[in-house]
């Protein structure tokens, strides 16, 4: 639609507040640290943060730190939103 010049601009003024862009058709899986990207796997199966924690040898407080980041990125707000997700 020709707008690309408006959406640099508004990619810039949200990257200067901190927020994160993404451009259309950009996965926001992507915007994952592998370490996230393992533990919300493993969270999407079923399995608690205890269970998480265990194997990957963390705490689970790690763990919980790792899905509130995961939540954050993905714009989720819970395991049972993470199932659905493809992986």
């Amino acid at each position: 639609m020709g707008a690309d010049a408006f959406a640099d601009r508004a990619s810039r003024e949200l990257q200067a507040t901190g927020a994160v862009s993404h451009r259309h058709g950009e996965r926001l899986i992507s915007q994952l640290t592998p370490q996230e990207r393992i533990v919300a796997e493993k969270a999407a199966t079923g399995a608690t943060s205890r269970d998480v924690a265990a194997m990957l040898f963390l705490s689970p407080r790690t763990v919980d730190t790792h899905l509130r980041n995961v939540y954050r990125k993905l714009g989720i707000s819970s395991r049972r939103e993470l199932r659905g997700m493809s992986w």
